[in-house]
């Protein structure tokens, strides 16, 4: 069954179901106060912290002129967590308790897609990440992350495997990298990956949530914490900004990461950006660069969930980078793209940022690294949206944690 809403200048007619699910009030309010040029954000932030400077957050409000389209495709997918577009325009999807199926772009989905290495799907665990090789067309050579049991613990490890020619199974999957140590606990993971043109994979790893693991997200010593730069083997990219360093782990990028579960590569300045969850607010849009540290846990405009502050409650340290935008109250961000079709040329390189708790798809206009404006899009549907792809189309596709597939863009056969 597919689900249509047709969305004028960001207005939901049509045959869209508004407000429905469990959180009315936010999508009243994200409704109801999406006003050119205020900010989509109203409600009174969660702390008295002050942004470093203007405009790293609550961005002017911005709309869509274009008229889309917010359709259901499917509705029968399980824990969904990432979805990637295929030559052919279809998607592969991974499923968190352990499975990848293959949609097609009208919703048609595939059965199971055997030879995937047992997962541990506790908490925030399973299989999560997924990347196909560059060369896919050719090599059909998929890349994933997933909790790997590992004595008396877990982590997150990073596998590849053949997608076979029937399309039923991984062949010859192994796993390729480890993000050590391994610990009893089932949250904060991370685990997006993207590759770089240089045919480099770029992987983020959490810090496991736990209080006393924290400061491992301060040490390039460990994986976790972390986003790491490996090649299509596991070892340590060329060129590593820590590779040099006593007692430092060869694949690390950057450090001072707390859950961090998306990343992508702006398609015009090859810019690496990746966003990570804050703990109480405090959710982060980040420029990443080389060996800098991200400053989880000593810096934060988020709180503990108790309320407290974290740490000595500071927002700034030298040596430290600021987030290029923050959210308070939260996002809770999930996974990300940028978008280079044609269909809507006003969303040409724009960042489009899968929320959680907030029930909704944030579209960033970026420029010159900062952001400029801020949409709400298909916050009536009330969704938890896990991850987002652009299709072969020129469309969104966007998978939500209750199962469904999203397609959100112009009219099929409109001629985008």
């Amino acid at each position: 069954m597919v689900r249509i809403g047709i969305i004028i200048a960001a207005t939901c007619i049509g045959l869209s179901a508004c407000n429905r699910g469990t959180n009315d009030a936010n999508v009243q309010e994200a409704i109801g106060n999406e006003t050119a040029g205020q900010p989509v954000e109203t409600r009174k932030p969660g702390t008295d912290y002050k942004p470093a400077f203007s405009g790293q957050t609550r961005a002017p409000g911005v709309k869509t002129s274009a008229a889309y389209q917010v359709q259901v495709l499917a509705e029968s997918l399980t824990k969904p967590w990432d979805i990637a577009t295929m030559p052919d325009g279809r998607f592969l999807v991974t499923e968190k308790e352990g499975t990848m199926r293959i949609v097609t772009a009208s919703g048609q989905v595939s059965e199971k897609i055997g030879g995937i290495p047992e997962v541990v799907a506790a908490g925030q665990g399973g299989l999560l990440g997924l990347a196909l090789d560059p060369d896919f067309g050719t090599s059909r050579m998929v890349y994933w992350t997933f909790t790997e049991k590992r004595g008396q613990g877990n982590l997150a490890a990073v596998a590849k495997g053949k997608l076979s020619a029937d399309e039923r199974r991984i062949e010859n999957a192994q796993v390729i990298y480890r993000a050590e140590p391994a610990y009893d606990g089932n949250n904060h993971y991370g685990s997006r990956l993207v590759f770089d043109k240089s045919g480099n994979l770029y992987v983020t790893f959490g810090e496991r949530f736990e209080k006393e693991r924290r400061a491992n997200s301060q040490n390039p010593g460990t994986a976790v914490g972390t986003i790491v730069r490996i090649n299509k083997d596991g070892q340590p990219a060329a060129g590593n900004p820590f590779a040099s360093q006593a007692k430092a782990l060869p694949e690390v990028y950057s450090i001072g990461h707390r859950s961090p579960q998306g990343i992508d590569i702006h398609p015009e300045t090859g810019d690496l950006w990746m966003t990570e969850m804050g703990p109480k607010g405090g959710d982060e849009l980040n420029l990443i660069q080389p060996g800098k540290n991200y400053g989880w846990p000593v810096i934060t405009y988020g709180l503990e969930y108790s309320g407290e502050k974290v740490g000595a409650g500071i927002t700034q340290r030298e040596g430290m980078e600021q987030p290029t935008y923050y959210w308070d109250p939260v996002l809770s961000p999930s996974g990300m793209t940028f978008y280079q079709g044609s269909a809507i040329p006003e969303w040409k390189n724009n960042l489009f940022i899968c929320g959680l708790n907030s029930y909704h798809i944030a579209r960033l206009v970026l420029e010159n690294r900062k952001v400029v404006g801020e949409e709400r899009l298909a916050a009536d549907q009330q969704q938890r949206f896990r991850d987002i792809a652009e299709g072969k189309d020129g469309a969104l596709y966007a998978v939500t944690d209750a199962g469904r597939l999203y397609r959100i863009g112009k009219s099929a056969g409109s001629g985008q």
